[in-house]
């Protein structure tokens, strides 16, 4: 099973869209600082992830959800507070 999720910081309001098959170790190496593109923009929290059956699948979702650039849409598939 593949993750593809949406990580928001808690500081900027950034977003962030990833994929991969272990979603808490690379939450947490977001958090850690591991990742180059999220290091200076934390801390992180992530209002949104779905499943995928397939890494093609997954990653053809990111680059969908990627392709859409307008922050507003992208935060309209996390859930209402």
């Amino acid at each position: 099973m593949y993750f593809v999720y949406v990580l928001e910081s808690e500081t900027s309001g950034r977003l962030y869209i990833g994929s991969t098959d272990h979603l808490i170790r690379r939450f947490h190496e977001h958090q850690r600082g591991k990742t180059r593109s999220t290091r200076h923009h934390g801390p992180w929290s992530m209002p949104y992830y779905e499943t995928r059956p397939t890494r093609a699948e997954a990653v053809r979702r990111e680059r969908q959800l990627k392709a859409w650039k307008n922050p507003a849409r992208i935060r309209s598939l996390f859930p209402s507070p």
